[in-house]
Order: structure tokens, then C-alpha cells, then sequence
């Protein structure tokens, strides 16, 4: 009996999915390179069935038949991951959590909701803002993403410069762990109970267990908003400019910084680097936070510019081209976050896109800023590339992907804010981590997953290649 076969005795019919279509639909996720791959007629193989939990019992089900089979399993959110966290395998169980949708609860006195993992990140968002409250996790994939897939991918929001990243925002995690026993993580505002084993399963990227419940602290809906916008005339400026805000005790929840040339993609008439920012609270906290912000830029000898530019940002931040449309021009693009410490990040934004322009066929080596930390930002590096043949695609997209990994290495950088490991960063993990780090690592997934059915190839590098590039 094969594993779809006793899948569909234990969990029935309508829950396990083995047409092509179902199969074909989630094979990858949006990875570029699994996108490329496809178009040349080399992409990956259709899983060997989709299971659709509607239960946290059926996951439990699921997970102990491919671990009693070392049938290798993979957790499916809505495949929006951009770093190949998701490629099947024709063995493969594709475990799609999208039936896990409800919301489960919203405490306004608490100030937490309670959701299923493979509830849209969307409809979570809609659902308390019925009730005049945010998660405050905006990320660009919102409507695309669940919410589980937030806490596997340790995501950030494009407001996380004051409602913090998804580890800021998470209350509590609930996961079928490999062995298929339940565990909750989480049960007050703070513990001192030993480490936090919520970190387990936060960036976990399905490879120690499968996140099925999530419980988040809310916000109340802002009382007031305000944008403003400066020119700098170089990346430091900003840099600089960004640094006492933040350090000075202000915090607006969006601070976003443009080099020159995507200044040009935010507003036609950009000569200069541009910086944006939204600022939200209560008024009096909004108005005086402005006027900081616009008195401070005046004295580092920022210039103001409309606020018309952020007004544009908001009602479009989240519309991007598709990968077909930049394929079949013959172009491989992507875009890579790093982060790094103030006294760093202007030798990264230097050397990286440097790097990258350097090679053939580079039509953009571009970056911006969209994290702020007291201690430092992140950058959001965009490269596209257009070889002489088709043939050469792949290979210069992973060598812009390389040239910003080492360049980031090089200046003491990290290297990855927000999009996680997958596959495409997991040869970079002993830079990262370091080897006795990888071990670690290791080592928890050994301990977790002693069969290493949960989806292999991602994140964790192999003993056998440590952290090999």
C-alpha cells in the first residue's frame, strides 16, 4: 500500500488529493528559480499526493504515517515563499494547510487572536480590524500569505519599525511536532520558564514540525496617521538621518529609504535618495513625532518633499510585476534582504551593489532600506540581469545572488532579514551561524526529526556538507 493509499483510508477521500492538477498546482513555491525552471521544461516533480488537513488531528494522522514510512513531508501554506522552501518531490506528501482557516478567537480585552495556521494573512487582518484593532504585521505578501507561514518564515510587516516583527507580535504557537504529538508554546504576555520554545517553531520553515494554531497580540486601531518625506543627497545622509530618529526615542511604524535609482521608480522627478515614513498613534504622539522628525531633517540638511510620494506608496506597495513578465524578456531578477549594524550597512549598500553591477548583462543593482532597529537597518538589495542566452540564466542569477551574500559576509553583515533560508541560502549558513552553529542547528533537527521527514533540503545544511557554499 502506498502512503497516498493509506492516507486516503485513514483520513478519506475528499481530504487527499491526487489529480495533476492538485499536484501540479503546489509543487513549488514562488521561487524564482522554480519559476525559470519550469519555463525551460526541467521544473520539479508533482508531489505524490496533496493531503487538505481539516483537522489538527488529520495533520497528526499525516505526519505520523510519513514518519512511520520516512516519507518525506512538506507543510504548504499559500506558496508565496521566495527562497525555495518548498520544492516536492515525486515521493512526497504535500501537506496543504489552506482547510485550516477559521479564526479561532479575538480577545479585545487581551488584546490577542487566536487563528488556524492556514488562515490568509488578509482575512486575519479584516477579521480584527472588524473589531477596531491590528495585528500590525503588514507584509507585502498579506493577501498571499497565511499566517502560520508567518511564523515558519520568522516574517516582517511593512510597519515593523514600532509594532516589531512576527517573534514581537506572536502570543502563542500551536504545532504537531514530528513524533505527532500537540504542543502549545506560549501561555502569558512573558515567561521566564526556561529558553522561549516559541523560537523553535519561528523560522522553523517546516523542518522541525508543523505549525497549525497561532495566537497574536493585537493593537488598537490607530488614532490618527501622518506621512512625511525627505531628499537626501546620498545613501549615508539618510542612513544617518534614520539612526537618530530611532535613537533619539521616536519610532514611526513605517521608515523606508530609496537609493537613487529607485527614488526614480517612486516618483519621476527623484534627483536624490529618498526617505519615507508613516507615522501612527495617538495625535498628540503623531503631531509631535512629525514635527521632530521634519525639525531634525531641516538641521542634517535633508529637503522636504510632498507627501503626495507616500500617499503613492501606500495605495501601491504591495503591486509587483510577476516572474512571467520578467521571464520571458529573457531577464532573471530577484530581491535579497540583509541587514547589518549602522557603522556597517554603508560598506554593504557599497560593495553590494557594486558586485552585482559588475556583471554581464546587469540592468539594475539597486537597494533600499525598510527595517529600523536601534542598533541598525536592514537593506532590501534588487538586481536584474539579462544574459546573451537563455542558457546562462540560472547562472547569473546565482551569481548576483552570491556576489550580495559575500559582500554582506564581507562587511559584517547578516544575511537574511525576512524571507528566510530555503534553499538558496542554506549553503551560506556556517557564515551565518558559524560551524559550531550549524551544529546546533543541526543537532535540534536530529532530536526533533529523527527520521528527517520534514521537509528535507530546507534551512538545516547537511552533516555531510556542514555550511558549504
Amino acid at each position: 500500500m502506498t502512503v497516498a493509499e493509506d492516507l486516503i483510508r485513514t483520513l478519506g477521500p475528499d481530504r487527499v488529493l491526487t489529480s495533476d492538477e492538485a499536484r501540479a498546482a503546489r509543487r513549488h513555491d514562488y521561487w524564482m528559480v522554480s519559476n525559470l525552471r519550469d519555463r525551460q521544461g526541467r521544473g520539479a516533480p508533482m508531489p505524490a499526493c496533496v493531503v487538505r488537513p481539516a483537522s489538527v488531528a488529520d495533520v497528526q494522522a499525516t505526519v505520523r504515517a510519513c514518519v512511520a514510512t520516512g516519507t518525506p513531508l512538506i507543510p504548504f501554506g499559500q506558496g508565496s515563499g521566495v527562497v525555495g522552501g518548498v520544492i516536492a518531490g515525486s515521493e512526497a506528501v504535500l501537506l496543504d494547510l489552506g482547510a485550516l482557516n477559521r479564526v479561532r478567537s479575538i480577545d479585545p480585552v487581551n488584546l490577542t487572536a487566536s487563528f488556524d495556521a492556514g488562515l490568509n494573512g488578509l482575512a486575519a487582518e479584516e477579521a480584527v480590524a472588524a473589531q477596531g484593532l491590528t495585528t500590525g504585521h503588514w507584509p507585502q505578501s498579506i493577501a498571499l500569505s497565511t499566517v502560520g507561514g508567518w511564523i515558519a518564515t520568522r516574517a516582517s510587516g511593512q510597519f515593523s519599525t514600532a509594532y516589531g516583527n512576527i517573534e514581537d507580535i506572536v502570543y502563542s504557537v500551536e504545532a504537531v511536532l514530528p513524533s505527532g504529538e500537540l504542543v502549545v508554546l506560549g501561555r502569558g504576555p512573558r515567561a521566564a520558564a526556561g529558553p522561549d520554545l516559541r523560537h523553535i517553531m519561528l523560522g522553523s520553515e517546516g523542518t522541525l514540525g508543523v505549525i497549525t494554531g497561532v495566537t497574536l497580540s493585537l493593537r488598537r486601531k490607530a488614532e490618527a496617521q501622518a506621512v512625511t518625506a525627505f531628499a537626501a543627497q546620498t545613501m549615508q545622509q539618510g542612513f544617518d538621518f534614520q539612526r537618530e530618529i530611532v535613537q533619539t526615542g521616536w519610532r514611526p511604524p513605517v521608515m523606508r529609504q530609496y537609493d537613487v535609482r529607485e527614488s526614480g521608480r517612486l516618483h519621476a522627478d527623484a534627483k536624490d535618495c529618498t526617505v519615507i515614513m508613516v507615522h501612527e498613534g495617538p495625535a498628540s504622539l503623531v503631531a509631535a513625532e512629525t514635527a521632530a522628525v521634519t525639525a531634525l531633517a531641516a538641521r542634517m540638511g535633508l529637503e522636504p518633499l510632498p507627501g503626495t510620494i507616500v500617499q503613492h506608496w501606500l495605495g501601491h506597495r504591495n503591486h509587483v510585476p510577476g516572474w512571467d513578465q520578467i521571464l520571458e524578456r529573457g531577464i532573471v531578477a530577484d530581491t535579497v534582504e540583509v541587514s547589518a549594524p549602522w557603522d556597517r550597512i554603508g560598506a554593504v549598500y557599497d560593495a553590494a551593489t557594486a558586485s552585482v553591477a559588475e556583471i554581464p548583462g546587469c540592468l539594475a543593482a539597486s537597494a533600499h532600506s525598510s527595517h529600523v532597529y536601534r542598533s541598525g537597518l536592514n537593506l532590501y538589495f534588487t538586481f536584474a540581469i539579462r544574459p546573451d542566452a537563455e542558457g546562462d540564466m540560472e547562472g547569473a542569477y546565482f551569481e548576483s545572488w552570491q556576489r550580495i551574500m559575500a559582500a554582506t559576509a564581507a562587511a559584517g553583515g547578516s544575511l537574511s532579514h525576512h524571507h528566510g533560508i530555503g534553499r538558496v541560502r542554506r549553503g551560506w549558513m556556517e557564515t551565518e551561524l558559524g560551524a559550531t552553529g550549524v551544529t546546533l542547528l543541526q543537532t535540534l533537527k536530529s532530536a526533533l526529526d529523527p527520521a528527517g521527514v520534514m521537509n528535507p533540503g530546507v534551512l538545516v545544511p547537511d552533516r555531510a556538507e556542514g555550511g558549504a557554499r
